[in-house]
């Protein structure tokens, strides 16, 4: 058990739950409105919409798995990088008129927007069964995150015992959700973005000074996985996975309810196009992210003989965990830890 980040850990995310509670009190507006539960009112700024933006999309998967699909297959993870980029051209042109539409007409989902446009109830219905039915398993991929980083400090994460803090974990998000809508996640957003940027550009620069600088991260890492395989002739390969992978999760982020609520929480178009513009700060940031996991593949599981038995149990999702642990003072490794499970809580609330 890291008492230490155990710690340090719980003292954050009881603050986030504070905070979480606290929310209900700012920007006041009659919680029982769907609209001001829901949307925060429609009345937040590029600030606020810029961290509820990134706290939907780079959450407890994008800081557990993204890196340790690099860990485990190279290059390939690199997708997450370009598909980011993709979007924001997509976000500047198309959704402040989808956000006009719906604030003049009262939409507050997708499939109110496609009732209200197309005038199809079951196409509606399709729409937000399809939302419900994608949102399971990128809920799932949350709970990953926070039950690897829980496991990490040292607690038992098998069996009813294993998920009980998962379940308080959740229980206290639906209550400060309930309470206060979607002002809860945005405020916490910020909280947790802030703690994101801190320990991704500790890590970047602190780690690979302990080994050696980043010529020699790379020389450590097998050939095969800096580049993608070259394919075969009469085959795209490797390159059309990539592509795919990059375009498809492009065309399908904005698909995702959390996306959406937080686009029509925002006071008008001109946010929108100024999030477009200054979101790509985020994907260097996802850039950065990535490379934690060829910098876990240099260091190797043989140097971290004390972690083996958490990549025996979580596979290459314990690569960056095992990396925080085995290069930082506890008291950091709670901080990320803490960023990674609140990560976790921010789409969740907001779906």
């Amino acid at each position: 058990m890291n008492l230490t980040a155990i710690v340090v850990f719980v003292l954050l995310f009881v603050f986030v739950t504070w905070l979480g509670f606290f929310a209900a009190r700012w920007r006041k507006g009659d919680l029982n409105l769907l609209h001001e539960w829901g949307l925060g009112g429609r009345r937040f700024g590029t600030f606020v919409t810029w961290f509820l933006l990134g706290g939907d999309l780079y959450t407890a998967y994008t800081f557990v798995a993204v890196p340790a699909l690099m860990f485990g297959a190279g290059a390939v993870g690199f997708f997450a990088v370009p598909y980011t980029i993709m979007i924001y051209p997509l976000l500047y042109l198309v959704f402040p008129r989808l956000w006009a539409v719906s604030h003049r007409h009262g939409y507050v989902t997708a499939a109110d927007f496609v009732r209200g446009r197309f005038g199809n109830r079951w196409l509606a219905v399709a729409v937000a069964l399809t939302g419900l039915v994608a949102t399971m398993p990128y809920i799932a991929l949350q709970l990953v995150g926070m039950q690897v980083v829980i496991g990490a400090m040292g607690f038992e994460t098998t069996g009813l015992v294993g998920d009980l803090p998962l379940i308080i974990a959740f229980l206290i998000l639906a209550a400060f959700t309930y309470s206060s809508g979607l002002r809860a996640p945005a405020m916490i957003a910020v909280v947790k973005d802030l703690l994101i940027y801190i320990t991704v550009i500790a890590a970047v620069v602190v780690v690979p000074l302990q080994f050696g600088g980043y010529g020699k991260i790379f020389s450590a890492v097998p050939p095969a996985k800096l580049l993608l395989a070259t394919p075969p002739a009469g085959s795209w390969g490797a390159y059309s996975a990539y592509a795919t992978l990059a375009l498809g999760s492009a065309m399908a982020l904005f698909l995702y309810p959390h996306s959406l609520t937080a686009i029509l929480s925002s006071s008008g178009g001109r946010v929108i196009r100024r999030n477009a513009a200054l979101l790509p700060a985020y994907s260097l940031v996802l850039g950065l992210l990535a490379l934690l996991g060829f910098i876990a593949l240099a260091l190797g599981v043989e140097q971290m003989p004390q972690l083996a038995a958490g990549f025996k149990q979580y596979g290459n999702n314990f690569a960056v965990p095992a990396l925080f642990v085995a290069s930082f003072p506890s008291w950091f490794v709670g901080v990320a830890f803490a960023a990674i499970a609140i990560g976790a809580l921010v789409p969740a609330a907001v779906r």
